[in-house]
């Protein structure tokens, strides 16, 4: 898909490649607070050549559009579970799945943790000014232990049941693993206690019904998933070290972004004076 970049008025004016606030561009050592977000730091672990490139060198990549029906089922579930949270009762999915000690979180926090672009939960790393960030889609409460539940909304749209034992073990899925864990390691830095299993609400839509007729029909599932943080303070170390040093880092070799940029840079600058190929490079 080409993307083209469009003004607020979505008209189309020139593309630079060149991220244009200065406030999402990090300066090596800098002290200024700034922040990274959980995709951020995703994009760190996926190739750490693209993540600095972005996050430090200003580019802006190709992106695309949101989808906006995954965006919708989020939004009515948050209603859903926004009702149950001002009269503190379970559910309607909880009986079904043993949780009926279990009730929606009610804290004054809770929008701003839930507001992925403008807040989402927020922890400093260490003494550094890096505040790494990470928008929940909910949070459950313990009534018994009044211990933390990370809730993470999935939409998707696939034949037959989900099994809740083979969901996580997609390849695709690891990310969502992650998700999890960099959530649960925010909210134990501010402080909170967290129940040491976080949910998966899967949301498929039925592709077996008899049709439309301007109604979607989906199944609902509660996946469980322990999370852990294991080594994810590691993790984020290396990351913090790789936005202060000054060299481009390495590519991951399977990351299709720099295959694409590689190829691209050679197709673009690839014949020298006696005909021979020349490569090119975008950096």
């Amino acid at each position: 898909m080409i993307d083209l970049k469009r003004n607020s008025k979505k008209l189309t004016v020139k593309a630079t490649g060149l991220r244009t606030r200065a406030s999402s561009i990090y300066t090596p050592n800098q002290q200024e607070d700034f922040k990274v977000s959980r995709g951020k730091f995703s994009d760190f672990l996926a190739c750490p050549r693209c993540f600095y490139l972005n996050r430090v060198k200003g580019l802006d990549p190709p992106g695309t559009p949101g989808w906006t029906l995954n965006e919708t089922t989020d939004i009515l579930l948050k209603k859903e579970f926004d009702e149950c949270r001002a009269r503190q009762i379970p559910h309607r999915l909880f009986a079904p799945n043993d949780l009926s000690h279990v009730i929606p979180f009610d804290h004054p926090e809770i929008d701003n943790w839930r507001d992925s672009l403008r807040h989402g939960l927020m922890l400093r790393h260490k003494n550094s000014s890096i505040i790494l960030t990470g928008g929940v889609d909910d949070i459950w409460q313990d009534t018994r232990t009044n211990k933390l539940i990370i809730v993470d909304y999935k939409s998707q749209a696939k034949s037959g049941r989900v099994d809740k034992k083979d969901y996580l073990e997609d390849p695709y899925h690891e990310g969502y693993k992650l998700q999890m864990n960099f959530y649960a390691y925010l909210l134990k830095g501010m402080g909170f206690d967290v129940h040491p299993t976080s949910y998966f609400l899967v949301c498929n839509a039925k592709r077996d019904d008899d049709g439309f007729h301007k109604t979607m029909n989906f199944d609902e599932y509660l996946v469980p998933y322990n999370w852990t943080t294991d080594g994810l303070e590691e993790q984020l170390d290396e990351m913090v070290a790789l936005m202060n040093q000054h060299e481009i880092p390495e590519p991951n070799e399977c990351c299709k972004n720099c295959a694409y940029s590689e190829q691209y840079a050679k197709a673009i600058h690839h014949v020298g004076g006696n005909g021979t190929q020349r490569q090119g490079s975008l950096f």
